[in-house]
């Protein structure tokens, strides 16, 4: 049974909604209709930037707060946020121990990115689906909001040298790539700078732990191992077992 007063609900993309990297399936976004038509507020909170956040969502859900690259990005009312960047020092430190490692890397700026990594790596299908933004030189961004290495002649060294320079890091086994943001960024502190501390979150993976540790109610897609004992839910992952979810949650609300 579902009890929770939270009236905003938070929703990962990649993985927890959508499962091929493009789309959301219309039984899932008609389930979330119904929670909206009962009164909840709606955030989808990715580690896709803003800009590949878009494309996903395809138009649905306009007055939406969205929170891009892990929480270094928002955008409320359609105006495009950077809540994080790297700053000079801590960029070039990065980048040294990139290079030590000869790593290709995904850069994203508040709208752009740079990309220096295989041109036939996976994660190129979702970048910039909707042809929005520019592939720029990195010193053609304004700023640095979040660094996706893709591939490295150490990629576990590379994540413990980002965590010893106190940054953010995600290192993404399934998928071989390594997710940093500058400092003490995720998506619950994105959250929080919001003035949000009552929600119900949907997530799945391992940038995800903090935002559904503290929701009031939390439904962790799939298995990953880094959530056990998190969530209060957990459901398999597929459209059809999180669509059902979703509505169990509408279902659940109080008539205002």
């Amino acid at each position: 049974m579902i009890i929770s007063s939270a009236s905003t609900t938070v929703f990962d993309i990649d993985g927890t909604l959508c499962f091929d990297g493009r789309t959301i399936d219309s039984k899932i976004l008609a389930a979330i209709e119904d929670c909206e038509r009962v009164g909840h507020q709606l955030v989808f909170a990715s580690a896709r930037p803003i800009r590949d956040l878009l494309p996903v969502l395809d138009g649905a859900f306009p007055t939406a707060t969205l929170i891009g690259g892990n929480g270094s990005l928002f955008s409320v009312g359609g105006q495009i946020r950077a809540r994080a960047a790297f700053g000079t020092d801590e960029l070039g430190q990065l980048l040294a121990e990139a290079e030590r490692f000869r790593a290709g890397y995904l850069a994203d700026g508040p709208w752009d990115y740079a990309y220096t990594g295989p041109a036939d790596h996976p994660i190129l299908s979702r970048v910039d689906q909707g042809r929005l933004a520019r592939l720029v030189e990195l010193t053609d961004l304004p700023a640095v909001v979040k660094f996706l290495v893709v591939d490295a002649t150490d990629m576990t060294a590379l994540a413990e040298a980002g965590r010893t320079l106190g940054m953010t890091v995600n290192h993404h086994l399934d998928e071989a790539i390594i997710d940093f943001a500058p400092g003490a960024t995720n998506k619950w502190q994105a959250l929080v700078s919001l003035g949000i501390d009552q929600y119900n979150a949907f997530g799945n993976d391992i940038n995800d732990l903090d935002l559904l540790r503290n929701a009031q109610h939390g439904v962790r897609v799939g298995t990953h191992p880094g959530l056990d004992g998190v969530a209060r839910v957990t459901v398999t992952p597929d459209p059809d077992a999180v669509a059902a979810e979703i509505s169990l949650l509408a279902a659940a609300t109080p008539a205002a």
